[in-house]
């Protein structure tokens, strides 16, 4: 896993797609459109292709408007069970790893970032099979622990995806920065860490719209970190 000058940075082609007013005006009557059509009922690949057709978004935007979009019930229920830095003292919270660290990654390499309807921060990048390390990952954890230690938190989880590969390796290193930190932190491989957070008692971490969906509480960490830690993002607010 070297990392060989590597980071998550914009894609090619991603500042016609997001960086002028033109474009975030259009996202933002889209999602708007999204809310309506989900909030109705309508399917979401059916509502992403039929909003995605009338504002003529290519692939890359049609992705942004489904992770920004979410019916009035879903975002009812997400602010219902998302907590305050305050309730975070003394807890076990449980952390999506790759969704987490891959997006603190993308957001320290300065790809585009986007805030949706339920204030939950997204990026465009993801895991397919592999996990490969960048530049940005130490910091990244870095960023975690401060979390961590700025809100007293009683234990932290890292649940990664036991299929992809290179997963037995980034545990390994969260658990050996956790050991040189002084964290009090666990890293544990699941098949369907999806299920097993959804399922969790505890508070959870992630920005997977399922996840936030099934869990019991959340915490919208990645917010919380552009604010607390002052960090120089590329962020669109969808609303």
């Amino acid at each position: 896993m070297s990392m060989n000058n590597r980071n998550r940075g914009k894609n090619t082609g991603d500042d016609t797609l997001f960086g002028s007013e033109k474009q975030i005006s259009k996202l933002k009557l889209a999602v708007e459109d999204m809310r309506y059509l989900l909030t109705r009922e309508y399917p979401e690949k059916a509502a992403s292709e039929l909003v995605g057709n009338r504002y003529r978004l290519k692939t890359r935007q049609i992705q942004v408007l489904r992770g920004a979009s979410a019916s009035d019930s879903q975002l009812y229920n997400r602010r219902l069970k998302h907590i305050e830095t305050l309730n975070l003292k003394g807890k076990t919270v449980y952390l999506d790893g790759f969704n987490v660290l891959i997006l603190l990654e993308s957001l320290l390499s300065e790809a585009y970032i986007f805030e949706g309807l339920d204030d939950c921060i997204r990026d465009l990048s993801g895991v397919h099979g592999t996990y490969k390390r960048v530049n940005q990952t130490l910091r990244a954890v870095g960023l975690v622990a401060s979390f961590h230690r700025k809100n007293h938190i009683q234990k932290l989880v890292w649940i990664f995806d036991k299929p992809v590969s290179n997963s037995g390796r980034i545990k390994q290193i969260i658990l050996e920065f956790a050991e040189q930190n002084q964290l009090n932190w666990e890293a544990d491989l699941q098949f369907n860490p999806d299920k097993f957070l959804a399922e969790s008692s505890e508070i959870v971490i992630s920005s997977d719209a399922w996840i936030l969906d099934h869990c019991k509480e959340w915490f919208n960490l990645i917010g919380y970190l552009i604010t607390e830690e002052s960090l120089s993002v590329n962020l669109i607010k969808t609303k």
